[in-house]
């Protein structure tokens, strides 16, 4: 593995500095395609509660870095930062506890190349400060959590760029066969520890402090539920059968009106999907993605099996047992967004806290998360009716 791919749980001053710079220019280069697509100016960009304009998100990416490490706050406090932004109004612009999103359209914000002048001082002098720093976890904290946030933010990017129908880098729109769709594997439980600082490096405050839990033993899908047994889903009414949705999906499915996942569509007798504005033929044997977590329920119902557990999906992807394989798409989990017990929330407060009980764990990555990024022991987690990020699902049983 190559520097740059290198986990930036771990990664050393150079590292860092090679990957946030990585980082920097895919950021920069997905914002030009937005850009190319009229998306660079707020008031063309539709007011949609899942996305953000990608002006103000390309700001509020390099803001961050100059609050965390330039300004060396401690914490998201207004008060809390050392020294001033490099723009006169930076925090009243670009600092996402304060602006609320609604009004993320109306700011007075730069120009698309003020931003981008931004975006590069910034970077010029965390990379600058970086040369300076111990090569110790407490010093590098700020750095590889700036990193994680850009990377976290490239790939919502990417959401928009799909929401809005517009065209994405080639590398990241094929399809991708799944592994071992048919076959399941077993494991016969134990005890795992979940989360904590157990090898030293970045650790989110939501996997603090580690917790220990046993898994019973359990059988799940070495593979992705696939586009072709999410079709025989669809065919035997899964979609029309109330028995396989509960009363919140029920409520989700009629304010949707939604009889597929979220950009089929019904060519004669074949399937067809829209990626990124363009209108191809649906895989079989890709993995489903844009799919809710109730409609992941909903087919597990059917299927007659259930969603695993936030642990249990760990402990099948850290055995080492060969056929488990994840990476492909964010995946859903049966466990709801909670801390663990004796939480307490790092410098940036309102990553975990505000969305513990509301929110949805789902674990693994996307072909669209940088390898640097991808941790079996990551908790992502979004609402349950969100099905605009490429997530997907595989099922278990006891």
């Amino acid at each position: 593995m190559s520097s740059i791919n290198a986990s930036f749980r771990h990664a050393r001053p150079q590292q860092l500095a090679e990957a946030l710079q990585a980082a920097r220019n895919y950021t920069l280069s997905l914002f030009d395609c937005l850009a190319a697509a009229g998306m660079d100016t707020l008031s063309r960009v539709p007011h949609i509660a899942t996305i953000n304009p990608p002006l103000w998100e390309l700001g509020h990416i390099a803001w961050f870095a100059e609050w965390f490490i330039l300004r060396e706050a401690m914490s998201t406090h207004p008060a809390a930062a050392e020294r001033h932004s490099l723009l006169m109004r930076g925090d009243d612009w670009f600092d996402s506890k304060t602006v609320p999103h609604r009004t993320r359209w109306t700011l007075d914000l730069p120009s698309p190349g003020g931003v981008k002048t931004y975006c590069h001082e910034v970077l010029d002098r965390v990379l600058d400060k970086l040369t300076r720093e111990a090569a110790t976890d407490a010093a590098l904290y700020p750095y590889r959590l700036a990193l994680a946030h850009e990377d976290m933010h490239g790939e919502a990017l990417l959401y928009t760029m799909q929401t809005l129908g517009i065209p994405a880098p080639a590398h990241l729109t094929h399809d991708e066969a799944a592994s071992s769709p048919s076959s399941s594997i077993r494991y016969p439980g134990g005890t795992i520890v979940l989360g904590g600082a157990q090898e030293g490096g970045f650790v989110f405050d939501n996997e603090k402090p580690p917790m220990q839990i046993y898994v019973a033993p359990f059988e799940i899908d070495a593979g992705l539920v696939t586009n072709a047994q999410y079709a025989e889903f669809i065919a035997d009414g899964g979609y029309q059968d109330g028995r396989f949705w509960s009363k919140a999906g029920s409520a989700w499915l009629m304010q949707q009106e939604r009889s597929s996942p979220r950009y089929w569509q019904r060519d004669g007798d074949q399937w067809r999907t829209m990626r990124f504005g363009r209108l191809s033929t649906l895989a079989p044997s890709e993995p489903v993605r844009h799919v809710s977590l109730f409609e992941a329920q909903a087919y597990c119902m059917w299927a007659g099996r259930r969603l695993p557990t936030e642990a249990e999906w760990e402990f099948a992807a850290i055995s080492g047992q060969p056929g488990f394989r994840w990476g492909q798409l964010w995946e859903w989990t049966a466990s709801p967004f909670e801390p663990h017990p004796g939480f307490t929330p790092d410098r940036y407060g309102e990553y975990s806290e505000p969305w513990f009980m509301t929110h949805q764990v789902l674990r693994g990555a996307s072909f669209a998360t940088p390898s640097r990024f991808g941790s079996a022991r990551f908790r992502n987690f979004y609402l349950p009716d969100r099905d605009d990020m490429f997530a997907g699902l595989r099922t278990c049983a006891y």
